[in-house]
């Protein structure tokens, strides 16, 4: 599911060029669920919450202040991903200095850990896969023309604060979704790398989604089953997957230029 999710909205991202929003809302994430921790460690009737879910809420929180701040900031709109992201080291810094450090359940949200994934953890992504992939499909013609043209897009009519709202929510709860399979650190490389490879192969837009999904599919998967029988990171092995193939991408692109030329 997170191989299909990333990919999907990560074509929609990379053509806005708005690539490092996934690294801004992980450490925002991070920050959410280092404050559960500690939350959970000082009060008994914190104990037993799912750190995912504050973990979101902050996600859902830092999507809608980086909205706000590119209205802020209309002529350097790029300013509000370092902002947000910054924020959201710092936050995370403090909480789990508060906490004495890392523990073993911290360290699982960093780098990725499949053994962690908890049967309500399952339920939260197949829900959140299924709210996404409606959406997306309802409003594809409005996310495209936001995504290519914003400028042409509200003078046809389109509501594009509200789209733009609704897509950043979704960026925000697939980045929080993610992060027990591939870890904080690194579930931006699962919206960019197979996006970034089926742009150097793809001949249309449909066709880098689909190539997309493909290889996020391709990557995950991958990852899991070579992490598996070699004992290694899955979140690591999956990101080294996906930068393999953006690699083979690249120079398969070159290859047939050769030939056509």
């Amino acid at each position: 599911m997170i191989g299909i999710l990333a990919p999907l909205l990560g074509v929609f991202i990379v053509v806005r060029r708005m690539s490092l929003i996934a690294d801004a809302l992980s450490h925002v994430t991070l920050a959410g669920i280092a404050a559960s921790l500690l939350l959970e460690k000082n009060f008994a009737v914190m104990a037993g919450l799912n750190p995912l879910y504050l973990g979101m809420a902050f996600s859902v929180g830092g999507s809608l202040f980086i909205e706000k701040l590119r209205g802020v900031y209309k002529h350097y709109q790029e300013l509000a991903i370092p902002i947000i992201l910054s924020s959201g080291i710092g936050l995370g810094v403090i909480f789990i200095s508060l906490a004495n450090g890392f523990n073993t359940d911290l360290f699982s949200y960093l780098f990725g850990s499949v053994s962690a994934v908890s049967r309500t953890d399952l339920w939260v992504i197949f829900t959140i896969s299924i709210v996404v992939i409606l959406i997306i499909y309802l409003l594809y013609k409005e996310l495209f023309l936001l995504s290519f043209d914003e400028e042409h897009a509200k003078a046809s009519g389109i509501a594009a604060k509200s789209i733009h709202f609704i897509f950043i929510v979704m960026v925000a709860l697939v980045i929080a979704a993610s992060m027990r399979i591939v870890g904080i650190l690194l579930v931006s490389s699962l919206m960019t790398l197979p996006v970034a490879a089926s742009i150097r192969i793809a001949k249309g837009f449909k066709q880098t989604i689909l190539f997309s999904i493909i290889l996020g599919e391709v990557s995950v998967l991958g990852g899991l089953f070579t992490a598996y029988y070699l004992n290694l990171a899955p979140g690591g092995t999956i990101v080294m997957i996906a930068v393999a193939i953006l690699i083979i991408a690249i120079f398969y692109k070159k290859i047939s230029i050769k030939k056509q030329g």
